[in-house]
């Protein structure tokens, strides 16, 4: 993104990131919401926070070098609570129906993620980019966030795993614990590129379109 913060990237005239911070702060099963952005973000987290009346963001924390140690340093400053829900706020198009989801999957084993099957064949290949593995498919998920885990597992991982991880369930699961897919959605897409940010808005007019003419 240019250097860009992409999470102020504005989507339909707003912040990326608020439309992240709307949904949980409308979900009644979210008591509090940790914000956690990068340095130079941190005082333009807290006046959008404060500009849009969110209540439950209580706090915004600034990240570390690595996405787990920005992880790290949202739990330090967490209240105390029996269940963490970790979210990419470059991921806007987050929905209410996801979030039950993930509280409904983390019942059964303590950890969970949201994840779709991939569409795509999946080659694996070595640096001379000679295949050397056509994995099944039907195997396949992608992952995405929400990811949610019993707070104490999370902080356990993270106290246990320095090397580098991807998500937090790849850290919870290296130390042995069963991580339970469930299912997200397509449209909960990565903002990574610029073209996203396009099709980020399509959806979003889509979304709201279908509300304003009552379309289930």
């Amino acid at each position: 993104m240019a250097g860009l913060d992409k999470v102020f990237l504005p989507l339909g005239g707003t912040p990326l990131i608020f439309y992240c911070l709307k949904v949980f702060e409308t979900a009644a099963e979210i008591d509090d919401v940790i914000l956690v952005l990068s340095e130079s973000s941190v005082d333009r987290g807290e006046e959008l926070i404060r500009h849009e009346g969110l209540v439950k963001a209580s706090r915004v924390v600034a990240g570390g070098p690595r996405r787990q140690d920005s992880v790290a340093n949202g739990l330090r400053i967490l209240a105390d609570c029996d269940i963490v829900i970790i979210h990419d706020g470059a991921r806007p198009l987050v929905d209410r129906d996801l979030i039950s989801r993930a509280l409904d999957a983390v019942a059964e084993t303590g950890a969970a993620s949201a994840a779709v099957p991939v569409k795509d064949t999946i080659k694996v290949a070595g640096p001379d980019m000679i295949v050397t593995e056509t994995p099944d498919r039907r195997t396949l998920w992608a992952a995405q966030t929400p990811q949610i885990f019993r707070t104490d597992l999370l902080r356990d991982a993270h106290q246990r795993v320095t090397h580098d991880v991807t998500d937090d369930a790849s850290m919870v699961e290296s130390i042995g614990a069963r991580i339970k897919l469930f299912m997200g959605a397509y449209e909960n897409l990565k903002v990574t590129m610029p073209e996203d940010v396009a099709l980020a808005e399509s959806i979003l007019a889509a979304r709201i379109d279908a509300r304003v003419h009552g379309a289930p």
